[in-house]
């Protein structure tokens, strides 16, 4: 590009590795285990990962994966018989790289927003229109954890977070889900704008490093 700016290495699809991690941490949320814990568990079981992203719909906060070993009240070897059989089903899917290892950027997201969970509900509970963050159906909350995490700890430009995040919402869980996520976001976004200087014509808080061609995010140093 000339500029220095280059695309992220870490994933081929960020759209993807977005999905992927609010998956993860909503199991994470509703089971009551660590996200590392779900982590570990989709490293070894490419079923499971092919579960994962088969789900289309998070909305009744259900329960996606397989018991795990050590998950609290739960003691299990392995799946049993009938949950591998629906397992190889489900891989039948036609998810584009259903069952693939987890990318850098996945990761990273998931481990981001487990480190830096107490500042990112502290700014969520400031914006959240009269909203307990307990009380937030598992899936928005955790919309919103994830883009306030890119927000305050990564280069992506705010809008394209704010837009990722609103179709996540949508498609996940509810379209009210959508517009209530957008408006808490745009809260955050500029209260950061205030905190860290002007935005730009393209939406981008202080000096951003990223930018974005076409649908592929890009950033300036791979984390």
């Amino acid at each position: 590009m000339g500029d220095g700016k280059t695309r992220r290495t870490d994933t081929r699809d960020p759209r993807w590795s977005r999905e992927r991690a609010l998956k993860i941490l909503f199991q994470a949320d509703v089971r009551g285990v660590g996200p590392d814990q779900v982590v570990a568990h989709l490293d070894e079981d490419e079923a499971a990962r092919a579960i994962l992203d088969e789900v289309d719909d998070l909305a009744d906060d259900r329960v996606l994966l397989p018991p795990m070993a050590g998950e609290p009240g739960v003691e299990v070897e392995r799946v049993d018989e009938a949950g591998e059989r629906t397992a190889r089903a489900r891989r039948q899917t036609p998810v584009a790289d259903a069952g693939a290892p987890l990318d850098g950027f996945t990761r990273s997201l998931v481990t981001g927003v487990h480190d830096h969970r107490a500042e990112i509900d502290e700014l969520i509970a400031r914006y959240a229109r009269r909203w307990q963050i307990s009380r937030m159906p598992a899936v928005d909350r955790t919309v919103l954890r994830l883009a306030t995490y890119e927000l305050l700890h990564e280069s992506t430009r705010p809008a394209i977070v704010i837009d990722q995040a609103v179709i996540l919402a949508k498609g996940l869980s509810t379209e009210d889900s959508g517009r209530y996520v957008n408006g808490v976001l745009e809260s955050i976004r500029r209260h950061l704008a205030d905190r860290d200087g002007p935005i730009d014509v393209d939406g981008r808080v202080g000096i951003d490093v990223a930018t974005e061609t076409g649908d592929s995010d890009t950033q300036g140093d791979v984390r």
